[in-house]
């Protein structure tokens, strides 16, 4: 739960080179030597780390061309201990149309403002394994679009080992109508943890431009919880009984393990404000998505980053966390775990009020069934108590 830090160099012009610097108690220390980039690629675009695979560790997701037109551009992934690049994403053609990335126009004489191939990070469909947006081009025209790159099963040897693969969603028509795109992002702009598309496009003019928002439809009711880490930091020093909340912070570091439907156990995990590169546009919460299990997160942990020279591990565990929620944790002091608070909001899903709806339901069939049984022993003993009162009738004479 210690933030390390990663690099990316260039020796000379035609190499790139990735160093990892490992936080050891605040003392940041090489890990090995640099890796380089995949073999052959000529355009590299910036880095991106995300839990690909589901399996509670972060990975590392570089997209790449093949040559400087980008007409053959692909995604690969590695890790940490891991020496080889495997390709997540080679396949770019849609029928008859081969899309590939922009790459970035160094140019400085040129007035069209170029943005660096860059992939923005957000679980979509709420499944547990994080998708992702890109702007690619025509290779064979002039129009560059917004796709999202929905993260699938691998269905093919050369990912076998990492289980997971991008399939580009070429159908979200939506997304294919904004032309020019040249930037889009993930926002959860109705604060119902459900991640919705931001894009940004070229104007009229090459230094104008329009902002699109697109409202995510997804109606599966999967389910997620939403955790955002604050700062715990005051002005200055907090007065009695006053919860310093602060803002959300860069570094943190959050990962949960729960039950799938199916039964299996799931992990899942997510760095807070990890990065600092060119238009990197982080979301400032992490979205978990959980699948289709409703069930409870039976332990969710939550790190932050530790000054130089101490040595105990800043975190903190909470157990049964209600799903289609929002956790807001406040780490302070930040020095005793134990004493951090967490704020929980619920949101309620589809299902909550179809259950209420069935709930309902059920009572008034009861209370109907209840009203016609009460009515009918109502007529039964008016009927007996005529009966007795003829007999009585009877027998007098």
């Amino acid at each position: 739960f210690l933030a390390d830090l990663f690099l990316t160099t260039s020796p000379n012009s035609q190499n790139i080179q990735f160093e990892t610097w490992v936080n050891k108690d605040g003392n940041f220390s090489k890990a090995g030597r640099s890796k380089e980039m995949p073999s052959g690629m000529k355009v590299v675009g910036q880095s991106v780390f995300a839990d690909f695979n589901g399996d509670g560790q972060s990975e590392h997701l570089l997209p790449v061309c093949e040559d400087r037109a980008c007409q053959k551009s692909a995604i690969y992934l590695t890790k940490l201990g891991l020496d080889q690049w495997i390709p997540v994403l080679q396949d770019f053609r849609n029928k008859d149309t081969l899309w590939g990335f922009v790459p970035y126009q160094s140019d400085k004489s040129s007035a069209e403002i170029s943005f660096p191939i860059t992939l923005h990070i957000g679980d979509y469909n709420m499944d547990g394994y994080p998708d992702a947006l890109a702007i690619l081009k025509n290779t064979s025209g002039s129009n560059q679009q917004a796709f999202l790159l929905e993260n699938v099963p691998c269905n093919n040897v050369s990912c076998k080992s990492v289980r997971r693969m991008f399939k580009v969603f070429w159908e979200l028509s939506d997304l294919n109508q904004i032309k020019d795109a040249v930037v889009a992002t993930f926002f959860d702009i109705y604060e119902d943890g459900i991640l919705d598309i931001i894009v940004l496009s070229k104007g009229y003019s090459n230094k104008d431009f329009a902002i699109h928002t697109l409202k995510n439809n997804f109606e599966a009711d999967a389910y997620f919880v939403k955790v955002i880490v604050l700062s715990g930091l005051c002005s200055n020093d907090c007065p009695r009984k006053v919860t310093p909340f602060g803002v959300n912070q860069p570094g943190p570091y959050i990962m949960y393990t729960t039950v799938d439907a199916n039964g299996y156990l799931k992990n899942g995990s997510a760095g807070q404000l990890s990065q600092s590169a060119h238009f990197a546009l982080q979301l400032p919460y992490n979205v978990l998505g959980l699948g289709r299990s409703a069930n409870f997160l039976d332990h969710l942990y939550v790190g932050i980053p530790r000054p130089l020279g101490e040595k105990s591990i800043r975190k903190q565990e909470w157990t049964a966390i209600i799903p289609n929620s929002q956790l807001i944790v406040i780490p302070y002091p930040h020095n005793v775990p134990r004493s951090w608070s967490a704020k929980l909001y619920l949101t309620p899903s589809n299902i909550v009020l179809l259950t209420a709806i069935a709930l309902i339901g059920v009572c008034v069939f009861i209370l109907t069934i209840i009203g016609i049984l009460h009515w009918q022993e109502k007529k039964a003993d008016d009927r007996e108590k005529r009966q007795e009162a003829h007999r009585f009738h009877f027998d007098a004479m």
